[in-house]
């Protein structure tokens, strides 16, 4: 009895990761003080985050602006 056994191949797909430009302005004084990207699949929202403003000169709360 003779067996035939077939394998299949599984081709490597490529995902291509959306990463788009932004930039985060300072709650305080509105400088917009830093220029990041970020994964839309992840973070949706806009992206809040704590970061030192240099124009404060103290740790501030900065948002996404568009």
């Amino acid at each position: 009895m003779i067996v035939f056994r077939y394998y299949q191949r599984k081709e490597h797909m490529e995902v291509e990761v959306v990463r788009v430009k932004i930039t985060l302005a300072c709650t305080e004084c509105k400088q917009r003080n830093y220029n990041m990207t970020k994964e839309k699949k992840n973070h949706p929202d806009r992206m809040e985050t704590k970061k030192y403003c240099k124009f404060c000169k103290t740790h501030t709360l900065h948002k996404e602006t568009k």
